[in-house]
């Protein structure tokens, strides 16, 4: 990573869904699918399932902010998953499901919570946002088979039911934000 680089770490349902989303975006140069915000070191993807490590599945990008901002990223964040439900996303639920913003510098706290406020004060939902705002812990990376799921297994049920939705939402509301490759 240069210095010209930064992280960002989100939580908002399975991590495939998020990871197909944010590999797709210009200025975002890698994805990877993990677990945080848990008290177990090095949960597996079964334990986490269980909701017994505390871990919400989650994505950790490197991203250039030259190209695609903080606050653009929260943005497609925002539009890909219900912010107002929470430990559920669809039919997935549990804390492992939960939505969550791991901040990792003061800028983007600040960029997030000022992203939340507008969109609660706009009434974009039914309901208040209840993503959580919490500096980042450890990340954990998942195991090998979950990273670029989507991309490796797309006829599968579940990628076509909920992932490629997500996906398709994207395309039409960010479709300038996309990779020319892509």
């Amino acid at each position: 990573m240069t210095a010209k680089h930064e992280i960002a770490t989100l939580a908002g349902g399975c991590f495939w869904c998020l990871e197909a989303v944010f590999e797709q975006i210009d200025g975002v140069e890698s994805v990877l699918s993990g677990y945080c915000g848990g008290h177990v070191d090095h949960p597996d993807y079964a334990a986490v399932c269980r909701g017994r490590t505390g871990h919400a599945e989650a994505v950790q990008l490197t991203f250039d902010p030259a190209r695609c901002s903080y606050r653009t990223l929260l943005e497609i964040f925002f539009a890909i998953h219900d912010p107002t439900t929470r430990d559920r996303q669809g039919n997935d639920v549990g804390t492992q499901y939960r939505s969550v913003i791991f901040y990792h510098t003061d800028e983007h706290r600040q960029v997030a919570m000022a992203l939340i406020t507008e969109f609660d004060s706009l009434g974009l939902w039914s309901g208040p946002i209840v993503t959580e705002l919490l500096p980042a812990p450890r990340f954990f990376a998942a195991e090998a088979y979950h990273q670029q799921y989507f991309r490796r297994n797309p006829e599968q049920g579940y990628c076509q039911v909920v992932v490629s939705p997500k996906l398709a939402k994207l395309r039409k509301r960010f479709a300038s934000l996309i990779k020319v490759n892509q």
